[in-house]
């Protein structure tokens, strides 16, 4: 669901990302009157969360891939807005570090995967719990939540891609960005996404579970959080991320020049002359080592680098008090 450059034309980059100029700064406020100094650090180990899952590629019928977000989870954890922060950070990363996700389309892809999602999938979550109120049916709520929010993020970005041909042509009629229109985009990016959504809700379920027992403070918003459980599961995740390399194929839509070329017959003008933008590990490969030491090695500095950016964040907060 990463949308790479040049698959959206520069206009529409604009104009998503002016729609998230206002959605950060409110998202900001929320975050300041809503979670306190202690807890910041945990939209740090959400943001890890986040771009550690989103490296569990899996196979999808026809050969493409996909992956969960977790970006319901974090709602459900701090709140939606505290998770349009730390999803943004997350896809912040990726793109500026490993080539996943466009720079200029940055706007686009937090749009749908920082805001949408988090926003469906808790104001679901919110209403099916409070009319199944017990454990189990907030283990449902959870799921359901999670699985619309990821479906709802598809979709806006299935429309994203799907205007770019009725919108951009040149003098001969050709695609000058995505050149598939929305009764492609649209089918491609849900159907896939309802099989997504299956694993995206089953993991916000069990994680959830998962922190209720370990360190139930930051469900119930006491002040006392146990973070050493959460450090221990994405220490996890990180000795099991190559498994995401098992998924052969390319997702819907992150095609490269050759790739597109194979499938339209032609090469968008966007892909030969658009912007450019050379990560410093493109793909989570370190030059030099193999793909199962550069996958995890671009895990371990990921994490890292988020966890630093709330740390210093939380820091800040607290000299300004």
């Amino acid at each position: 669901m990463h949308i790479p450059d040049n698959y959206l034309s520069p206009s529409t980059c604009a104009v998503m990302g002016a729609i998230m100029i206002p959605v950060w700064m409110k998202a900001s406020k929320k975050v300041k009157q809503e979670v306190s100094k202690k807890k910041l650090p945990i939209l740090g180990v959400c943001g890890a969360f986040s771009f550690l899952i989103m490296m569990f590629n899996v196979p999808i019928p026809g050969g493409t891939t996909g992956h969960a977000v977790g970006a319901t989870l974090a709602a459900i954890l701090l709140g939606p807005y505290a998770a349009v922060i730390s999803v943004t950070v997350a896809l912040l990363i990726q793109a500026l570090f490993f080539g996943d996700g466009g720079i200029l389309a940055f706007g686009a892809n937090t749009f749908n995967m920082a805001f949408i999602m988090p926003m469906v999938g808790y104001t679901l979550y919110r209403l099916i719990k409070s009319r199944v109120k017990s454990e189990k049916g907030e283990y449902i709520a959870a799921f359901v939540g999670a699985y619309a929010g990821i479906v709802a993020a598809a979709f806006c970005a299935s429309i994203e891609f799907g205007i770019q041909p009725l919108l951009f042509k040149d003098a001969s009629g050709a695609a000058l960005y995505c050149p598939y229109g929305l009764k492609i985009a649209i089918p491609a990016m849900i159907l896939p996404h309802l099989l997504i959504g299956f694993i995206e809700g089953g993991v916000t379920a069990a994680v959830l579970a998962y922190v209720k027992k370990v360190s139930p403070g930051i469900v119930y918003k006491h002040e006392h959080t146990s973070k050493k459980p959460l450090y221990r599961l994405l220490i996890l995740l990180i000795i099991l991320c190559p498994i995401g390399l098992l998924a052969a194929g390319t997702a819907w839509g992150e095609w490269d020049m050759n790739q597109i070329k194979h499938l339209v017959g032609y090469v968008p003008s966007a892909f030969q002359n658009g912007f450019k933008f050379n990560s410093i590990a493109s793909d989570y490969s370190i030059s030099g080592t193999n793909d199962i030491i550069g996958y995890v090695i671009s895990a371990v500095a990921g994490v890292a680098i988020i966890l630093i950016i709330f740390k210093l964040i939380s820091s800040a907060g607290k000299e300004s008090n």
